[in-house]
């Protein structure tokens, strides 16, 4: 059973795909969200749930009182159940589903940049992909976003393109959470 960790919707259950997702764990969301919450990020935020699968990451973010998020899954079965959830928890208003791609949804142009992104991709998914899609939201990150990559501990670590610079990785069992945020863009100097 899949269920919002805290917030204003902590405790409701969320349906989850029947097959082809891997849902983060209440532990681990539970501990990412602590440490989200701590760094000030959730509340007030854009937020980009890339890999959404049942939503969990971006309803969770929704719960803890993001002004915006937008799940994005390829994954017809998935995006349905996305759009379920949202429903069931009445967040229409502040909660969009997006089915495409991740690497061609962040490759868009955003009208404000993201605050948070959280990435889940299933382990499969190859190590370049994760880079490639890193180095294209970069463009898109709001001043002081922060970017999650959720990995396997057998996957190689993300490599943070120039823009993004590492906080923190936490294992949680097979999980490695990785944490990074945007770096201040160096003014142009004249001369």
């Amino acid at each position: 059973m899949t269920r919002i960790v805290a917030g204003s919707l902590g405790g409701r259950v969320l349906a989850v795909p029947p097959a082809g997702t891997r849902p983060t764990s209440e532990r681990v969301r539970e501990a990412l969200f602590s440490r989200l919450d701590h760094l000030g990020v959730v509340a007030g935020a854009r937020v980009l749930d890339g890999y959404a699968g049942s939503g969990a990451l971006g309803l969770e973010a929704a719960s803890r009182g993001a002004a915006s998020v937008t799940l994005v899954e390829l994954g017809k079965a998935a995006a349905e159940v996305c759009r379920r959830n949202v429903a069931q928890l009445g967040l229409r208003d502040r909660v969009q589903v997006v089915k495409d791609r991740v690497e061609t949804f962040v490759t868009r142009p955003v009208a404000a940049g993201w605050d948070l992104v959280l990435l889940d991709p299933p382990y499969d998914v190859p190590g370049e992909t994760v880079d490639r899609i890193l180095a294209d939201l970069v463009p898109a990150l709001a001043a002081e976003a922060v970017v999650v990559v959720e990995r396997s501990a057998r996957s190689a670590a993300p490599t943070w393109p120039d823009g993004l610079a590492e906080l923190s990785a936490k294992t949680y069992g097979e999980t490695v959470v990785h944490l990074a945020e945007r770096m201040p863009t160096e003014p142009a100097t004249v001369g």
